[in-house]
């Protein structure tokens, strides 16, 4: 979800923004997990410090000439092509992602390009134009992972249209079947699975209510984001199992309207029930954060708007409480949800963006994200400008002419913020194996976990993997039970848990 801000320009002295580190090349793809944290091939720590290069995915906002450029988000036509190779060669914008520090990018891919043989024309690349899109779209994963970035599958959208309202591509099977909508990916999978650094796929991009109906995560219904993801999972590790399959929370449910309920659960679904992967050791969980949206608010203005608080409205300590409501709780140890999170969408305004809220957000969530030490993508790298001036959200900007305005150029108040996170301390080197906790979704715990718990409401188990106990103690009856692991309350924090054997323990 993103907007445009149009403001006066604020100029930074060149002499203090400090450039980007340059990330070495020397990781080693497939990426696995370990914990909550993202690992190369030889057990040393990935960070996902990513861009979102979209286009592929649609800049059509659904009316009007579609060749007009008018028609498209900020007057950035893309043609299902990553945005800006009608202005600048695929080399040099890549080129560009490196010099700004990124070491990966979420390639956003709608369902309806990926069928599109229409040839596409204009670009700077002669021997890209009369290509359909889904060859231009193999072209830049190609110069991606050349260049040693790390490539995110992201099915954004299903129709080739500008995100994310009331659009046809609520959810996954808004405008197709989930069977099509997994078809598709296992064809994207089996595509580039040879690839080492395609490293991902991020299943759907903020899932959310249409009309009519509200997804939900768990109920069992053809709305079931939970299910559904689990499905389009499972298919992925049997077609590419090098994958990491990343499964963004739920972004709205309800009717914005005030004294009618609606909100933002996010990933707080995934607390009470978890996603189980045949490999679990490649879940990562995903999440949305931008100033101009709340946990209870879409984001509109005007029509739609509600009373509640935007992110940008609460205090320091409400937006930290928030954050680690809906989404860095993923982040904690051995519980049966603990896995990366990858933040694969925020942003703000740059040179034109003066809303003091806005700035002071983004400053602020920045820090959030040094602090938790959590993988992230900014939305977007590429976007276009005319004189300086633009829609102005992306980290780099080419005019008609192919002249690029970027982040570092020294007239962007963001800049401090941007290289402040790619160049934060962080972890990295060997992250050792730890135990490991899961769901029982299905009738086997996954491979080598064995069960150790039964839920006494709810049909649910748990897995786990490593150590086991020692000790034991033999217990009879419930009077030392508190509280169900996965009761039907589903807000417990204790486990009572049954051994295969008829011992029941407590964790």
């Amino acid at each position: 979800m993103k907007v445009i801000r149009v403001s006066a320009t604020l100029l930074l002295a060149a002499s203090l923004v400090a450039p980007a580190q340059a990330e070495p090349a020397s990781w080693t793809g497939p990426l696995s997990t370990r914990g909550r944290w993202i690992v190369d091939a030889n057990g040393d720590r990935f960070k996902l410090k990513s861009g979102n290069w979209h286009g592929a995915s649609g800049t059509w906002n659904g009316s009007g000439d579609i060749n007009d450029p008018a028609n498209h988000h900020a007057g950035e036509k893309a043609d299902q092509v990553p945005l800006g190779l009608d202005r600048a060669t695929m080399a040099a914008i890549v080129s560009g992602f490196k010099e700004i520090g990124v070491n990966s990018v979420r390639l956003p891919f709608s369902n309806q390009m990926i069928k599109d043989t229409n040839p596409v024309n204009g670009l700077k690349d002669a021997h890209l134009n009369g290509k359909r899109p889904l060859e231009i779209y193999d072209a830049a994963i190609a110069e991606l992972t050349r260049n040693n970035l790390a490539v995110i599958l992201n099915n954004h959208t299903t129709t080739s249209r500008w995100c994310c309202g009331v659009d046809g591509n609520e959810r996954w099977n808004t405008s197709q079947s989930t069977d099509q909508w997994v078809s598709d990916w296992a064809f994207m999978a089996d595509r580039y699975k040879a690839n080492k650094r395609v490293v991902g796929a991020d299943l759907y991009n903020e899932v959310r209510r249409n009309i009519w109906d509200d997804p939900n995560w768990g109920w069992g219904n053809d709305h079931d984001w939970h299910k559904a993801s689990q499905q389009a999972a499972d298919r992925i590790q049997q077609t590419a199992p090098d994958l990491l399959v990343i499964v963004e929370g739920i972004n709205w449910t309800g009717i914005p309207v005030d004294g009618l309920p609606h909100g933002r659960p996010t990933l707080e679904p995934a607390r009470h029930l978890s996603h189980t992967l045949a490999n679990p050791d490649k879940l990562v969980y995903s999440a949305h954060f931008y100033g101009y949206t709340g946990p209870n608010h879409s984001g509109a203005t005007g029509t739609g708007e509600t009373s509640d608080p935007r992110y940008q409205d609460l205090s320091p300590q409400e937006l930290t409480d928030v954050l680690q409501r809906q989404a860095f709780f993923i982040t904690e140890a051995q519980k049966h949800f603990t896995a990366p999170l990858w933040i694969s969408e925020f942003g703000v305004g740059g040179r034109e963006e003066t809303n003091p809220r806005s700035r002071d957000w983004f400053e602020r969530f920045v820090n959030h994200l040094v602090a938790s030490d959590a993988d992230f993508a900014y939305w977007p790298l590429v976007g276009f400008h005319t004189n300086r001036r633009g829609n102005g959200w992306a980290l780099l900007h080419w005019d008609a002419n192919g002249n690029r305005m970027g982040v570092n150029d020294g007239d962007d108040w963001r800049a401090n913020a941007w290289n402040r996170l790619v160049n934060a301390p962080q972890r990295s080197g060997q992250i050792p194996r730890e135990t490991r906790w899961n769901m029982l979704l299905k009738e086997s715990c996954p491979q080598n976990e064995k069960l150790v718990g039964i839920s006494h409401t709810g049909n649910r188990g748990l897995c786990v993997s490593g150590p086991q106990w020692s000790n034991t103690t033999r217990i009879t009856n419930e009077q030392h039970v508190t509280d169900d692991w996965r009761g039907a309350t589903r807000n417990s924090s204790a486990r009572e848990e049954t051994r295969p054997s008829g011992t029941r323990t407590s964790r």
